[in-house]
C-alpha cells in the first residue's frame, strides 16, 4: 500500500506588505504535513535581515509561539522534509541557508529530487566550493550563491544556474527583499500560485491555499520562474516545458481535498473505485477500505457494484504514518497501532478490500491476518491502480526494484505471499480513464518505466518488467 513510500517534501511561500509572513507559513506548512514528517523549517525576512527556525520531527512539535514571533517579516519559505538526498538529520533540514561572500543570507526550500548530481558537482567543484557531505538541495543553494556573489541578483542568479539542475524540482528561493518560485520544465511535481490581500502565495499544493484563505490563480507552468516582490509578480519560462506530473500525486500523494490539473484528486480516486468495479464484477458481502488512502476508492466501487461500504478498520488519528518508522520491527509494530478491526463488520462476511496502491506487501499481509483474524470468510484484495513494479527517482523514496513485490512476484503468487483468496488491480487504461488527462501529461514511470527525465547513472538499477 502507498504507506510503505516515503514521500517528497511540502513547499509554501508567501509574500505581502503587510503580512506577519511566517504566521501564514506555519498553517500552509500544517497543511502539507502529509508531504513530509521528518523536519520542518521556515525563512522569513523584513527587507533588512533573514531570520530561520527550523528541526526535526512534525510541524506541530519544531514551532512553538516563542519561534514565529522571532520569524519576523512580510515574506517567508517553509519546508516539510523526507529525506531523498542525504540523510535524516536536522543539518540537512530546509530552508536551506547559504551566506553569500558579502555576508547577505539566502534561502532555500526544495521539493524533488536530481536523480544525477553530476553537472552540478563539476561546477562547484571548478569553482573550489568543498560539497563533501552536501545533498542536491545544498548543491542547488551553492550555485546560486555563486552566481549572486558574482553580483547577479536572485533571479539572474536562478536563471544562470538553472541549467546545472539535473532532475525533478520545484523550488523556492528567498533573499532579504524577494521570492523566486521555479518548477523542472517537465513539471513532475505540482507547484500552485495563489492570491491573498494584495499578496501572493506559492505552494505544493492547493488545499494549503485554502487553509489561509488565499485564492488559487493557477499552476506554475513547467519550465518557469515567477519573482515575487515589491512591484507584484514576474513570470520568465526559462525553459520550454512539457507537462508530466507524476501520476501518483493522485493515487496517493496529494491530499483528497486539493486540485491537480483542474481535476479533483478525491474524484479522481472515486472515479478509479468505479473502473475497478467495471473491471471486476465481483460477489461480496462487504467493501472495507484499508483508511485513509483507500476510502476515495472503496466508495466508488461501493456505489458502482452496489456492495454496501463500511469503515471496517478503524485508524488511530494520533499514530502517524507507518513508513516513519524505518525498521522492520517497529513497521511491523506501527500496523497494529495503528489501525483496529471491527469484528461485527467482518466476521462471517466475504470482504472486498481496497486499497490505493501495493508496494513492499508487508504492510498489506499484515493487515489481511488481522481481517482473517476478525472471522471474514473470504478476502477479495483490490488495488485501484496498476502493479507497482518501478522505482521512483523524482523525489520519493520507493524501495530498491527488488524489493518491490509486484516486480518479482506474478498475481498467484503474490496472493499466496499476502493470503488473500484473490488480487485485482486496476487496469492501466482504467487508471487513465479514471485520471481524464491525457497520457502524454502524466509520469506513469512506476508503472511503466518509462521515465521522462533522464535518470542518468542510476539507469543500471533499472530491469524491464513485461
Amino acid at each position: 500500500m502507498g504507506t510503505e513510500i516515503k514521500e517528497k517534501c511540502g513547499i509554501f511561500g508567501v509574500y505581502g506588505k503587510d503580512f506577519q509572513a511566517a504566521r501564514l507559513v506555519h498553517p500552509g506548512l500544517w497543511a502539507l504535513q502529509h508531504r513530509g514528517q521528518e523536519s520542518s523549517g521556515i525563512a522569513s525576512s523584513d527587507g533588512k535581515k533573514i531570520y530561520i527556525h527550523k528541526g526535526m520531527g512534525l510541524v506541530a512539535a519544531v514551532f512553538a509561539e516563542e519561534d514565529l514571533k522571532k520569524l519576523k517579516g512580510y515574506l517567508a519559505i517553509g519546508h516539510n522534509r523526507y529525506s531523498t538526498s542525504g540523510d535524516s538529520k536536522l543539518e540537512h533540514a530546509q530552508p536551506v541557508i547559504e551566506r553569500l561572500k558579502n555576508g547577505e543570507l539566502i534561502a532555500v526550500a526544495h521539493n524533488g529530487t536530481l536523480p544525477s548530481t553530476k553537472k552540478i558537482e563539476e561546477f562547484l567543484k571548478q569553482r573550489k566550493i568543498n560539497i563533501s557531505g552536501a545533498n542536491d538541495s545544498e548543491m542547488i543553494a551553492k550555485a546560486v550563491g555563486i552566481f549572486m556573489s558574482e553580483g547577479n541578483s536572485l533571479e539572474q542568479a536562478v536563471r544562470k544556474a538553472y541549467p546545472l539542475f539535473t532532475g525533478v524540482f520545484c523550488l523556492l528561493l528567498m533573499d532579504k527583499s524577494k521570492i523566486v518560485a521555479v518548477r523542472d520544465s517537465f513539471g513532475i511535481r505540482p507547484l500552485s500560485l495563489g492570491r491573498l490581500n494584495g499578496g501572493f502565495v506559492v505552494a505544493s499544493e492547493t488545499c494549503a491555499l485554502d487553509i489561509i484563505g488565499a485564492e488559487f490563480i493557477r499552476d506554475i507552468k513547467p519550465g518557469e520562474m515567477v519573482v515575487l516582490h515589491e512591484k507584484g509578480i514576474k513570470s520568465f519560462q526559462l525553459e520550454k516545458g512539457q507537462e508530466r506530473l507524476d501520476v501518483f500525486e493522485f493515487v496517493y500523494f496529494a491530499r483528497p481535498d486539493s486540485i491537480l490539473m483542474g481535476r479533483s484528486v478525491d474524484q479522481v480516486r472515486q472515479d478509479m473505485g468505479v473502473q475497478l468495479a467495471k473491471e471486476f464484477k465481483l460477489k461480496a458481502d462487504v467493501v472495507v477500505p484499508i483508511p485513509d488512502s483507500g476510502i476515495p476508492a472503496a466508495l466508488g466501487f461501493s456505489r458502482e457494484s452496489g456492495i454496501p461500504f463500511y469503515p471496517g478498520l478503524i485508524k488511530n488519528r494520533y499514530i502517524h504514518r507507518t513508513f516513519i518508522m524505518p525498521e522492520q520491527h517497529a513497521r511491523n509494530q506501527g500496523v497494529k497501532l495503528k489501525l483496529n478491526p471491527l469484528k461485527h463488520i467482518i466476521e462471517g462476511k466475504i470482504v472486498i478490500l481496497i486499497d490505493d496502491s501495493i508496494v513492499r506487501g508487508t504492510t498489506s499481509k499484515q493487515i489481511i491476518d488481522m481481517i482473517k483474524s476478525a472471522g471474514a470468510k473470504k478476502i477479495y484484495f483490490l488495488i485501484a491502480s496498476p502493479p507497482y513494479k518501478y522505482p521512483d527517482f523524482y523525489g520519493v523514496d520507493t524501495p530498491k526494484q527488488t524489493d518491490l513485490i509486484a516486480a518479482r512476484m506474478s498475481v498467484k503468487e503474490i496472493e499466496k505471499e499476502i493470503g488473500v483468496d484473490s488480487l485485482h488491480y486496476l487496469s492501466y487504461a482504467g487508471l487513465l480513464k479514471a485520471i481524464g488527462i491525457s497520457e502524454d501529461l502524466l509520469c506513469t514511470s512506476c508503472f511503466t518505466g518509462n521515465y521522462p527525465v533522464d535518470i542518468g547513472e542510476r539507469v543500471k538499477e533499472i530491469k524491464r518488467i513485461d
